[in-house]
């Protein structure tokens, strides 16, 4: 496997554009530039590039959407606005190879013949934007960025936008508002943004490690990239493990690298003493994967398969002193907190479920609130604009599932049984 997104990581410093240009930085662009969009399109295709940022869509067939005559300007919109419990990979590129983050936009804006790209951050990455902003000016300097970069006809320039916080934001349409300046609750859709985005333009909205991997395909090939993965995968993912491991962190792994290998292998195992329970594979809002399914490869359909999500690849470790119900009710408050309070069964139906759950703490709780809980699930996830609730109820319902016992231990001794620290007495 070859490192593509943290080939740089070894620097103690981001790289300056001479250094990074040195090292083959930019060089894709000469496989790009004057060579037929809708042939780099399909290469995307057959490569099985797929969003990064949760959804695993088809990044090819995204691109495809947008129409060959669409009125002018056409936008590319950045995804940065990494905020989901789990989830550090995209902070690790900005932070340390924001160059990569350029020429990633620079390829994708020329493949899909934008006018002008916007990177929208997470406001708590201030220090990483600055980073950012600096290479963006000095990729302006030498002509990468701006007018007829590199004769090629082709002009583009890149805005970096500090998000003034929210995890909403980082629901597609909800960025797009919050970059119109407007509240960030997301829209309906249809239309797409592919058709109508932002400013009523046809606009592509990709997380930032996908259009990390653009270059790299155009340079050296569709079979090249399915190469890198493994068991069915294709390619490679910044994948991160969080919790009680011994090594926690960020691993760019060929995708398709089982779980076990991820989270004993690279992670390290779990702390001495710990027992495995239960993890999330892709973030806080997925559904719980257990030990027996420690064997199954990471990509999406694998993932899929067993009845989770691969999400952004963000494993988190639930180990035996851990309450698995405390754990969920934690991810519930986040997501209550979080909500943009525009479609009721999200706005008031999650405040609710931590409600419930503290019940299950404190010892006041009994079998009709454990069927409340299932009941409210059922009807939180269906009904809302946006993905934020359905995402919100995953792991409840995972955890109702895997942890009914938990449930009713917690009803029939009156509180919880883990210790102050979380842990058994």
């Amino acid at each position: 496997m070859e490192k593509v997104l943290s080939r740089n990581f070894h620097h103690a410093q981001p790289l300056d554009l001479a250094t990074y240009r040195a090292g083959g930085g930019y060089d894709s662009l000469q496989s790009i530039f004057g060579r037929d969009r809708e042939e780099m399109v399909n290469e995307l295709r057959a490569s099985g590039l797929r969003g990064c940022g949760g959804a695993g869509f088809s990044t090819g067939l995204k691109w495809s959407f947008l129409a060959k005559d669409a009125p002018r300007p056409v936008y590319l919109v950045i995804n940065l606005d990494e905020s989901e419990p789990g989830s550090c990979k995209d902070r690790q590129v900005l932070y340390r190879d924001p160059h990569t983050i350029v020429e990633g936009v620079l390829a994708s804006a020329y493949i899909i013949g934008a006018d002008k790209a916007f990177i929208f951050v997470r406001g708590e990455y201030k220090v990483g934007a600055a980073k950012l902003e600096k290479a963006v000016q000095e990729a302006r300097d030498a002509g990468l960025l701006g007018d007829n970069i590199l004769g090629s006809g082709f002009s583009l320039d890149i805005d970096v936008h500090l998000s003034a916080g929210r995890y909403i934001c980082g629901e597609e349409t909800a960025l797009l508002n919050a970059l119109e300046g407007y509240r960030a609750n997301p829209r309906s859709k249809p239309p797409f943004p592919a058709v109508k985005g932002l400013w009523g333009q046809p606009t592509i909205v990709n997380n930032m490690e996908t259009v990390c991997h653009v270059p790299s395909i155009m340079h050296k090939g569709a079979q090249w990239f399915q190469g890198q993965g493994q068991n069915g995968g294709s390619g490679t993912h910044l994948f991160q493990v969080s919790g009680p491991v011994k090594n926690p962190g960020v691993f760019e792994l060929p995708m398709g690298v089982t779980a076990r290998e991820l989270i004993y292998d690279h992670a390290g195992g779990l702390l001495d003493g710990r027992k495995l329970i239960a993890f999330q594979p892709g973030g806080s809002s997925t559904p719980f994967m257990t030990p027996d399914q420690l064997d199954t490869p990471m990509h999406f359909d694998a993932v899929a398969k067993i009845g989770s999500r691969l999400g952004t690849g963000g494993v988190i470790i639930m180990d035996d002193t851990i309450c698995p119900l405390k754990y969920t009710r934690n991810l519930i408050e986040f997501y209550a907190r979080e909500s943009c309070g525009f479609c009721t069964p999200c706005r008031d139906g999650l405040p609710y479920l931590v409600h419930l759950f503290d019940k299950f703490e404190l010892g006041t709780a009994t079998a009709a609130d454990h069927q409340t809980i299932l009941e409210l699930c059922g009807l939180i996830g269906p009904n809302t604009h946006c993905a934020l609730a359905p995402g919100a109820v995953m792991p409840v319902q995972s955890a109702l599932q895997l942890f009914d016992d938990e449930f009713k231990k917690h009803i029939a001794a009156k509180g919880c049984s883990y210790g102050v620290h979380g842990g058994h007495h």
